[in-house]
């Protein structure tokens, strides 16, 4: 009965972007917050440092520096590509359709835009620095998470196809 009394109730249209739209947001308040000293590489090495020891105690300066390169830069990838999806979640807004390439392409061009701002950001703080290859490495995360959304989209639409024509 719930339920039911919920379904009937008009969502505002207020609160249909703000339940698209914040979860983006949120979340480019967390890539800014990264964007600090907090998160320079001088203090995620330490705490990297901890968990390589642990792992491989025998590990040299030179494995550790790779290792760290990489796991900073795998976040760049990470957090934009999470971006991009929220940002696409956003685009459609609760549509039926399941791939537009408007959406897509905004997303991408949207993160592209963010991960340029978050870069000169870091030009102003004491231990980190913009940098233009972060920026294609962000861009890169979100284009990824949008081509592969766009592999599993189609690849749900043949599944769906092929009941259809089961039940038929």
């Amino acid at each position: 009965m719930v339920e039911s009394v919920k379904e009937m109730r008009p969502q505002s249209a207020a609160g249909g972007r703000l339940k698209h739209w914040a979860p983006p947001i949120i979340w480019m308040s967390m890539i800014f917050w990264f964007s600090t000293d907090l998160f320079s590489a001088d203090n995620t090495g330490s705490l990297l440092s901890n968990v390589v020891s642990f792992i491989y105690p025998g590990a040299t300066q030179e494995l550790f520096d790779s290792i760290h390169f990489y796991v900073r830069k795998a976040g760049h990838l990470t957090e934009y590509a999470v971006l991009a999806l929220l940002l696409f979640r956003a685009f459609r807004s609760g549509s039926q359709a399941r791939w537009r390439p408007r959406w897509a392409l905004t997303s991408v061009l949207f993160a592209f835009l963010y991960a340029s701002l978050d870069e000169y950001h870091q030009t102003f703080t004491r231990r980190r620095t913009g940098s233009v290859y972060d920026i294609l490495i962000d861009t890169s995360g979100a284009a990824a998470a949008l081509i592969l959304l766009w592999l599993l989209s189609h690849r749900a639409g043949e599944k769906e196809e092929w009941s259809e024509r089961e039940m038929e």
